[in-house]
């Protein structure tokens, strides 16, 4: 039997077998424009014959000090972001934007609503991280800094010397509070997510609002309560029950603890699709019609929200566009472009079965 049997086959072996360069050999695998088609598979099929499976992706990193992923930080764990249909196309975007032959994405889940452990990120092998609306100070975004890896910001929080893809939230917010408040509604609530990392669930308060490290939710409570304010509704009069995720469980559970106010609120205000949907299986199992006795706002526009009966209302975000905007800012980042201005996702109002004149 031959050496090159005995031994693990290397790119020298394959180099020294075909005849060749061992350059050659590793420009058929990573730069396969630089030769004939007919060599590549000749060098390819005889990496086969020889059990050879390609580079070893953790010499080639030690050796350029570079890994080519991408991590994509968590806000919270894999169970409950994938169950939140918004991050998942969002996500997918982006993977497909950052997915090549020498590039992967590497996710670190966070720990509750705090992202990911410090240690996860002073560990992982990546040269860019993208964070997904992680809370301000969270532990990994320090790592992040001590690394001195570039930084894309999905959401939240705004950080110094990072990129940033963001929504309009206080925009989108704004269009649907004047919407319910336009159809005549006064007694309005809102079903929002989080206002602080602390697992919250229950209602919210003045104080919370002061406190809080989210600014996506700030964000679409400002713009809640102008829209509201501009046809005379005043913020202590708009209840607030915090959710911590947004599950349609959740939704559920705040909208049954509002439906249950007095006087009821006839307008429920939800910063989220899957909040929304809870929200209306709420109303379906206390006998209140939708839009009859009370109308129902989301956001997002997740599939789902076309789907459900009657078909939600809710403001719109490009979650394609948003997770390949993110994508291309880690690739820019990858190349050592220094970040510019942030990137803002427009969103508009979709107007739907769920919502209807305030009753009687």
């Amino acid at each position: 039997m031959s050496q090159d049997r005995v031994r693990r086959p290397t790119l020298d072996t394959v180099a020294r077998r075909v005849g060749v360069s061992r350059a050659t050999v590793s420009n058929a695998y990573n730069r396969p424009d630089q030769l004939s088609a007919t060599l590549r598979e000749r060098i390819i099929a005889t990496a086969k014959e020889l059990g050879y499976a390609g580079p070893d992706p953790v010499a080639r990193s030690l050796a350029t000090q570079r890994s080519g992923a991408v991590a994509f930080m968590l806000c919270d764990g894999l169970s409950s972001a994938f169950s939140d249909p918004a991050l998942c196309i969002m996500l997918d975007a982006l993977a497909s934007t950052v997915d090549s032959g020498d590039r992967a994405l590497l996710l670190l889940p966070g720990i509750g609503d705090a992202g990911p452990r410090a240690d996860s990120v002073i560990r992982a092998q990546t040269d860019v991280v993208v964070a997904y609306s992680l809370p301000e100070g969270a532990p990994a975004l320090e790592a992040v800094r001590e690394r001195n890896l570039p930084l894309v910001v999905v959401d939240q929080p705004v950080l110094p010397g990072s990129a940033r893809v963001q929504v309009d939230d206080f925009g989108g917010a704004h269009l649907a509070a004047q919407h319910v408040a336009g159809l005549g509604h006064r007694r309005v609530a809102i079903l929002g997510l989080s206002t602080s990392a602390d697992g919250h669930r229950g209602p919210g308060s003045p104080q919370r609002i002061a406190s809080a490290h989210f600014r996506v939710t700030l964000d679409r409570i400002a713009g809640y309560l102008k829209g509201l304010a501009e046809q005379g509704i005043v913020a202590d009069e708009v209840p607030l029950w915090e959710a911590p995720g947004s599950v349609r469980e959740l939704g559920r559970e705040g909208a049954r603890w509002l439906f249950g106010l007095r006087p009821r609120p006839t307008a429920v205000l939800c910063m989220s699709d899957e909040l929304a949907l809870g929200a209306m299986r709420a109303a379906g199992e206390l006998g209140l019609s939708v839009p009859g006795e009370v109308s129902i706002v989301g956001f997002d526009d997740t599939p789902a929200a076309s789907w459900c009966d009657p078909p939600l209302t809710t403001v719109r975000q490009d979650l394609v566009e948003k997770g390949r905007q993110a994508g291309e800012l880690a690739l820019r980042a990858l190349d050592g472009a220094r970040p510019g201005r942030p990137v803002t996702i427009g969103v508009e109002l979709q107007v739907r079965g769920s919502t209807g004149p305030a009753p009687d």
